[in-house]
Parts: C-alpha cells; sequence; structure tokens
C-alpha cells in the first residue's frame, strides 16, 4: 500500500484545531524564556533517523519467535514498510541494510523504489555472527577473531562483499559487530583475539571508498559471555584511533551494563571526534532492543544534552543515526514511529535548555540549580513541536494514530497474507 496525502490531510483534520492552540501557547510560553520555536522546528525537520531493516518484522527471543501478519518477506516489502513510516512522521528517509539478510537482487529496481518513496540508504550492516547456507567455514569460534586464518579470511572478504553492495545502492558507511569472545576462561587468548581483530579490520578499512567510514561497535556481553573481543567503547575508540581517520565508535545504547554513564561516553568520544552514530533502543538490563525512551526517556535527554553541547564545542563530524531493535510484542511499525518520535521528543527538550545560565550554575557549583535548569527543559511538554515539525513537512500531526486510522497493517495483511514473515532474523 502507499499512504498519500490525502490519507494525510484526512488524519490531520480532527486534531488540527486543538494542536494549533497548543503549539500557540507553547510558543508564546518559550518566547518569554527567549526561545525561537520555529528554529526548534526547522532542527526538528532536518533529523531524519534510519530505520533498519530488520525492526520490520517481529523479532525473537532464544526461546522462540511469534512472527506477526502482514510481515515483509523481501527486500521490496521492507523498503515499501520504511516508506509508510516515512510518509506518516517525515523524519525517517533512510534504511540500514543487513546483509546478507537483505541483499538486492535488481539494483537498479532497488534504486529506484527507494528513489519514488524519498528513501536513501543508510550504514550497510556485516553479519559474521551467523553461519550461512553451504558456508566454507565456520563461526563458532569467531571470525575476525577467530584463530584460524581461514575463518578469518572469510569474514573480512564478506565485509569487503558488504562494502560492494552499499556503493552499488550509495550507502557511505559500513557497521561492524562482532559477536566474537569466549564463555569460558581459557578458552582462547584474549590478547591475541584483539589483535587478531585490530589486523582483521585494517585489511577491511583497507577496502573503505575515500568517502565512507566504518563505525566500530561493542558490546560487554552475549552470545559469550566471560569475554567479548570488543566490550566497550574504550576498545571501539582504542581500535578506531589505530584504524585511522576513516573509523568511528558507533553507541548502541542497549550495549552496556546496567548503570553505565552513557552520555559521559558520548562526551568524550565528541572530544576526541570519534563519535561515529548511534544504534537507538532503550533497555532495562541489558541488550533488551526495547522502544526508544521507553524505559529511561531522561537518560535519553542527557545524552542529547551532550550532543547538542558536542554539536556546538567540538568538531566531531555529522552522526550515523539508526535505529536498532527487534522484539515480539508490538506490532513493529508502531513501534518504529514511537521511537522515532521518542528521538525528536529528547532532541527539542535538550534544544531549550538554557546553557547560559546551566553554565553560570556550573562555574559557582551551584548544583541544584544546575538540576532545576535540566529538569525544567525535560519536563516541558514539547510534543506540540514534534507534531508541528511533521505537519509542516507533509506528514500526520500524530503518526501513531494516522497509522491506525488508516488501517496500515490490516491493508498489509490483506496485501500479504497472515503467515508472511520477514526475512532475516
Amino acid at each position: 500500500m502507499k499512504i498519500t496525502a490525502s490519507h494525510i490531510e484526512e488524519a490531520n483534520e480532527t486534531l488540527e484545531k486543538d494542536h494549533l492552540e497548543s503549539l500557540d501557547f507553547l510558543s508564546q510560553r518559550l518566547a518569554k524564556k527567549g526561545i525561537d520555536t520555529n528554529l526548534i522546528i526547522e532542527k526538528l525537520q532536518e533529523l531524519q533517523i534510519a530505520i533498519p531493516s530488520w525492526a520490520l518484522g517481529a523479532g525473537g527471543t532464544r526461546f522462540g519467535r511469534f512472527s506477526g501478519a502482514g510481515e515483509p518477506s523481501n527486500i521490496i516489502q521492507k523498503i515499501e514498510d520504511i516508506g509508510l513510516i516515512h510518509a506518516l512522521n517525515k523524519s525517517s528517509n533512510a534504511v540500514s541494510l543487513h546483509i546478507p539478510w537483505d541483499i538486492p537482487q535488481d539494483y537498479e529496481a532497488i534504486r529506484q523504489l527507494a528513489k519514488s518513496l524519498s528513501i536513501q540508504f543508510d550504514a550497510v550492516n556485516s553479519n559474521t555472527f551467523q553461519d550461512q547456507v553451504g558456508q566454507k567455514e565456520s563461526y563458532k569460534y569467531g571470525s575476525l577473531a577467530n584463530t584460524d586464518q581461514a575463518v578469518r579470511e572469510l569474514a573480512i572478504a564478506h565485509n569487503k562483499e558488504v562494502i560492494n553492495i552499499g556503493e552499488k545502492l550509495g550507502s557511505k558507511a559500513l557497521t561492524v559487530w562482532l559477536a566474537d569472545g569466549s564463555s569460558f576462561p581459557g578458552q582462547y587468548s584474549i590478547r591475541k583475539a584483539l589483535q587478531n581483530t585490530h589486523e582483521s579490520l585494517s585489511e577491511i578499512y583497507k577496502a573503505l571508498p575515500e568517502d565512507w567510514k566504518i563505525l566500530v561497535e561493542y558490546k560487554p556481553y552475549e552470545p559469550n559471555f566471560y569475554s567479548t573481543v570488543i566490550q566497550d567503547w574504550g576498545t571501539s575508540f582504542l581500535l578506531a584511533n589505530k584504524l585511522g581517520p576513516k573509523a568511528y565508535t558507533l553507541v548502541d545504547l542497549g550495549h552496556h551494563l546496567p548503570n553505565t554513564n552513557i552520555e559521559q561516553i558520548v562526551t568524550t568520544l565528541m572530544s576526541e571526534e570519534k563519535l561515529g552514530g548511534f544504534h537507538f533502543n532503550d533497555s532495562k538490563y541489558g541488550d533488551d532492543d526495547l522502544t526508544v525512551g521507553s524505559v529511561k526517556p531522561y537518560q535519553l535527554f542527557l545524552i542529547f544534552h551532550e550532543l547538542v553541547q558536542g554539536f556546538s564545542e567540538t568538531n566531531n563530524p555529522p552522526l550515523s543515526w539508526m535505529i536498532d531493535a527487534s522484539h515480539n510484542i508490538k506490532d513493529p511499525l508502531e513501534d518504529l514511529l514511537q521511537s522515532v518520535e521518542a528521538i525528536k521528543l529528547a532532541f527539542a527538550q535538550a534544544l531549550i535548555i538554557d546553557q547560559k545560565a546551566l553554565e553560570e550554575a556550573q562555574n559557582n557549583h551551584d548544583t541544584a540549580k544546575a538540576q532545576e535548569i535540566l529538569q525544567d527543559a525535560y519536563r516541558t511538554d514539547l510534543r506540540p513541536l514534534i507534531a508541528e515539525a511533521a505537519r509542516r513537512s507533509g506528514g500526520a500531526i500524530a503518526p501513531l494514530n494516522a497509522y491506525r486510522q488508516i488501517g496500515v497493517r490490516n491493508q498489509l495483511i490483506k496485501e500479504r497474507g497472515t503467515s508472511s514473515k520477514a526475512s532475516g532474523l
């Protein structure tokens, strides 16, 4: 299906009057603080969050996967679904593909389809954590870190293939996440594993086109529970520095131990000009892949506070913004709509922080005042600005409501059936 301008107009019609009244009230309130809401709305219109191809179907756990109805069974349908999301929120104009789950058969047709839906191709993601059908070597004991050179060479070749696929589509970045690690002490040499990983990444780095970057992801545990080769931001940063100027650290919000100060990580990486981008999600315990902002919305706000400061105070290059989520419960498209709204809200809240007053409070060691300044911004309901940014761009005032009013899922079920399953996961 395709969402048309008339769909959006009809969904907005009953909400527009109340929305404009709320927007006017908020604008007047913020104007008294010297805040120009139009500038914030423009920044929100510019913010685009890439949708991962693997998040468009129901995810799974170690115990099972409960597929929903009308899921996209191929890359064409996945891009069509992202087109639906973008038509509603006007903030999701890119797809992040996972290879080999989503290899195009006809590159020109895929490019034309994406162009017709105003969709671009963001970072491409390699996969060396699964053995594919007919694969000559196994990643059971690791890939880029494996003691077996033949396995390492296979993993390197795969990443080079992913770069080649990305080039054909217009992507400009490769994301590398490794499951490599050990579950038992003594299983492998921790030092040699890191050395092997660096050497393997160096070979991949050499294959990067001049205008590309490589994003090195990290994760403290899972699927290995004793050691992970790239277990934290420091190891990723170390490797990125050793690789060269086209290598950066990717921060996945779920890839941290409980109570980790992610905003401090963000600040440090930006100061060193090595923050490459984000995989947005939320978590309670570990890599839960929950809806962005569903568990720790204040932490998300604090991260964006550091980002907004970093944009003006550092020379960190533009970031790659991507969602990384996969779970069993919600309609995936509804989940993604909610996630993008949460990201935009945290960004908007960070934009209205009184930075001058905050700096003064910090310089005067006025901790209570500093807290009040941050929490005043966080507690301000800026949802009318989010809605207006979408409306001005031709999107829905309330994307999730519009999605349900239009009956998107029911239409997808009619087109694809009740037993379709998303490719990949």
